[in-house]
C-alpha cells in the first residue's frame, strides 16, 4: 500500500504562542504580522503534561492514537513527564486506534482506502478499518488481515485469532421497519447495520453474529440526530471469555452482552441510561465501565460526558464522575474510559484529545492534551479539518511493557 503523506500540524503552548505573535491580548493583529492561530482548542489550551498529582496518579505509560493522522502513528508517553518514550509509524492510518498485547506487541486497527468499501455512505470513511496488524516493537508486521468491511474495533483473542466489527447492508423490508434518526443524505437510500466477526489465527471464520437478527424494531430505535445510514453504529467489541461477547451501539444507545451459542442478549441496556456510549468494559469485581458521551441525553436540556460504572446484575449506577460545571467535560463522540489498578480511572475525552486520571473521589489527578494536531481532508473539494483527537487511550504498567525493563 502506498503511504499517503503525513499532514501535521504541531501544537504550539499557548505561551510560546504569545511570545511569537506578541502580547496581543486586547490588541488587534496588523495587516503583515503573524496571524492568529485559527484551530481554536490549539489555541487556547496548554498541551503536552498539564497537571500531575504524584501522591495520587497511577505511574507508567499511555498509548494513544491521533484519530487523523495519515502515517500512522501510535505514541507510548511516560506518565511522568508526558515525554514519548516509544512511536510507531505503521503502512496504514488509523481505523481507528491500537493496543497493547501481553507480549508487549502493538494491535493496531487500520484504515484501507482502496479495497472497493471507501464510499458506503458519506460518513462511513472517518470509522473505517479495513485491516487489523499485529505488529513487534520495531513496527515489523508478524500478522495481518483484511477485511473492507472492518470499522472502530477489532481485538485479539485469547485463541491467537481476533474478533472484529464489520457492517451489512440490511434489506428495504428490514430498512423501512427501523425506526428514528434522520433520512439518509446518501442517495442510494441504503441502511446498514453491524455484524461481529471471529476468525481463528489463520484468517478463518470460527463464528458470526448480525445484529439485524436480534434487535427489536420497536425499543431499537436511532437516536433522532443519527443519520438513517446505520442502524445501530457499533464502536466496540470485547471477548469476555470463550462464550459471551459485549458489544456497543452508539446510535441506538445500547450496550449489549452476546451469549454465543445462542446468539441471545443476556444483558442488554440502553437509552434510559445511555446516551450514544462507548468503550464498555468489564471490571474485575463483575461491574461495568462505560464512557457516556452524553448526546441526546434523556430529559436533560444540556449535553455532558460522564463515566459511569454500573452494577451487572441490578443495571444500577455505582459510581460516575462528571465534571462541574457538567458541560466543562463534553466529547460528542468516540473517548474512553479504562479503571486502572490504583482505583483510578483513566479517561480520553476524545474530541480535544484530552487524557485524565481521576481517583474514586472524582479527583483529577493527572492530566494530558494531545500536542499532536493533524491536517485532513475527506476529498479536495472539503475544508481541512485540523484536530488532536484520539479514539481512546490505554494505560499500561512498566511491567505490561516487557521491551522498557
Amino acid at each position: 500500500m502506498k503511504k499517503s503523506k503525513c499532514v501535521l500540524k504541531i501544537a504550539i503552548p499557548i505561551l510560546s504562542l504569545l511570545a511569537i505573535i506578541g502580547s496581543w491580548q486586547g490588541k488587534s493583529v496588523n495587516a503583515g504580522d503573524a496571524t492568529i492561530d485559527q484551530q481554536t482548542y490549539r489555541r487556547i489550551s496548554h498541551t503536552g503534561l498539564v497537571a500531575i498529582d504524584n501522591g495520587k496518579a497511577a505511574k507508567g505509560y499511555v498509548l494513544f492514537t491521533p484519530m487523523n493522522n495519515t502515517c500512522g502513528e501510535v505514541f507510548l508517553i511516560d506518565t511522568d513527564n508526558g515525554e514519548v518514550v516509544h512511536k510507531w509509524e505503521l503502512p496504514y492510518a488509523p481505523g481507528v486506534y491500537g493496543y497493547l498485547l501481553p507480549n508487549g506487541n502493538l494491535f493496531y486497527n487500520g484504515q484501507v482506502e482502496n479495497d472497493g468499501a471507501w464510499d458506503l455512505w458519506p460518513n462511513w470513511n472517518s470509522f473505517k478499518g479495513g485491516v487489523m496488524l499485529e505488529v513487534d516493537w520495531d513496527g515489523n508486521i508478524v500478522w495481518e488481515l483484511h477485511s473492507p468491511y472492518h470499522h472502530h474495533d477489532g481485538r485479539r483473542t485469547s485463541s491467537g485469532g481476533a474478533i472484529f466489527l464489520v457492517v451489512e447492508k440490511v434489506s428495504e423490508e428490514i430498512r423501512d421497519q427501523v425506526q428514528g434518526g434522520i433520512e439518509s443524505s446518501s442517495e442510494k437510500g441504503d441502511m446498514w447495520a453491524d455484524v461481529i466477526v471471529e476468525v481463528d489465527k489463520t484468517g478463518n471464520q470460527i463464528w458470526k453474529w448480525h445484529a439485524k437478527d436480534h434487535l427489536d424494531f420497536d425499543t431499537d430505535v436511532i437516536q433522532s440526530n443519527c443519520p438513517r445510514d446505520e442502524w445501530t453504529h457499533a464502536n466496540t467489541v470485547v471477548p469476555l471469555n470463550d462464550d459471551e461477547v459485549m458489544v456497543s451501539f452508539r446510535n441506538i444507545s445500547t450496550v449489549g452482552i452476546i451469549n454465543k451459542d445462542t446468539g441471545d442478549f443476556v444483558w442488554k441496556l440502553g437509552h434510559s441510561v445511555f446516551a450514544q456510549q462507548h468503550d464498555p468494559t468489564l471490571l474485575d469485581n463483575g461491574n461495568i465501565l462505560v464512557f457516556d458521551n452524553g448526546q441526546q441525553r434523556e430529559k436533560e436540556p444540556v449535553p455532558y460526558s460522564r463515566v459511569i460504572e454500573l452494577n451487572r446484575d441490578t443495571k444500577e449506577i455505582v459510581w460516575r464522575y462528571r465534571d462541574v460545571p457538567a458541560i466543562n467535560f463534553f466529547s460528542p463522540t468516540i473517548s474512553g474510559a479504562q479503571r486502572l489498578s490504583n482505583g483510578n480511572t483513566l479517561v480520553t475525552e476524545g474530541c480535544f484529545g484530552r487524557i485524565f486520571q481521576v481517583t474514586s473521589e472524582k479527583e483529577v489527578v493527572w492530566e494530558y492534551v494531545s500536542p499532536y494536531f493533524y491536517g485532513k481532508k475527506e476529498n479536495e473539494e472539503d475544508v481541512e479539518v485540523i484536530d488532536n483527537s484520539i479514539f481512546k487511550a490505554r494505560f499500561y504498567t512498566a511491567e505490561e511493557i516487557p521491551n522498557l525493563r
